[in-house]
């Protein structure tokens, strides 16, 4: 469990973090969402001991991390993937961090297998492309065994296998009992990883809830529409004050499908009906915690541009 106490961090006039109380609970994945500059990146370097709090206490397991015996057993992180000596190869990395912590060697070559990079172990870390450095900083995570996990941006730089495979991982870690706190800027991604979200803007808690109450909170998901001739149904719809754009739903030889806002899917099917649109599908749009997201920080972007 990881445990923010009133956590401030000030640099100067500038407060990065500002009395965070949280709890990161064992069992579930926990995605930490923020705006660049919201304070995410000094959050988790407080909480592994390398920045220093201006007030308030980061705990790993009850304890503040410069008091573990053994900290790559309790816990594991990947914050940078290119922290490494770009000369040595990767099990040679590896081997360095498990001798510092009384890890078997055997441990590094288990490591390497989880992580799929067995058939380039003897390579220099320096030659790897960022998808296979991000796979090394996960095996370096996972050397010591930890019941608690943090991950920045984990899946930068991998391809999409990459990325289904880090999603999966990570689920089961949690379902192991560990305690996995993650960052990401990906909102698609974390909307299948996390099952709990923690966001901030400007260094202040702004969400610590479920990822099904957060959605919750959405707006209203659009309505979406197929069938093989649309347009008539686009036009009247817009008449009625609807927000209709294209989307790449289309059927075979049909218009492109239609996402209508500002509607009730009733409302829409019977307008189709009172027209003799024929439609292959009228469903509401799932819930997107981009949408969500962007409602939550509006007010806490620091570095927007201009529209």
């Amino acid at each position: 469990m990881i445990t923010l106490e009133c956590l401030t961090k000030r640099y100067g006039a500038t407060t990065a973090v500002d009395g965070l109380d949280l709890v990161v609970r064992p069992g579930r994945v926990t995605g930490f969402l923020g705006p660049n500059g919201a304070g995410k990146s000094t959050t988790m370097r407080m909480v592994l001991g390398l920045d220093h709090p201006t007030s308030g206490r980061a705990l790993v397991g009850g304890r503040a991390y410069c008091e573990l015996r053994h900290p790559l057993r309790e816990v594991g992180a990947l914050l940078d993937a290119k922290a490494l000596h770009p000369g040595r190869s990767a099990r040679n990395h590896l081997r360095a961090l498990a001798r510092t912590h009384d890890i078997p060697v055997r441990r590094v070559d288990e490591v390497l297998g989880k992580v799929g990079l067995t058939d380039v172990a003897r390579r220099r870390a320096g030659t790897f492309s960022l998808g296979m450095g991000q796979r090394l900083g996960i095996a370096a995570a996972l050397l010591g065994d930890p019941a608690i996990l943090i991950f920045d941006e984990p899946v930068n730089g991998l391809d999409p296998d990459g990325v289904l495979w880090v999603r999966g991982f990570i689920r089961s870690l949690a379902a192991e009992g560990r305690t996995v706190f993650v960052s990401s800027h990906l909102m698609s991604e974390m909307q299948l990883t996390a099952d709990h979200l923690v966001v901030i803007g400007r260094g202040r808690l702004i969400a610590d809830a479920p990822l099904t109450e957060v959605l919750a909170g959405a707006p209203a998901a659009a309505v979406l529409v197929r069938g093989p001739e649309l347009a008539p149904l686009a036009d009247e719809l817009t008449r009625l004050g609807a927000a209709v754009r294209p989307t790449d739903a289309a059927v075979p030889g049909g218009d492109p499908g239609l996402s209508v806002s500002g509607l009730g899917i009733e409302d829409v099917g019977r307008t189709a009906h009172r027209l003799g649109v024929l439609l292959y599908e009228l469903s509401p749009a799932p819930a997107s915690l981009e949408q969500a997201y962007m409602e939550l920080t509006a007010d806490a972007v620091q570095f927007g541009g201009a529209a």
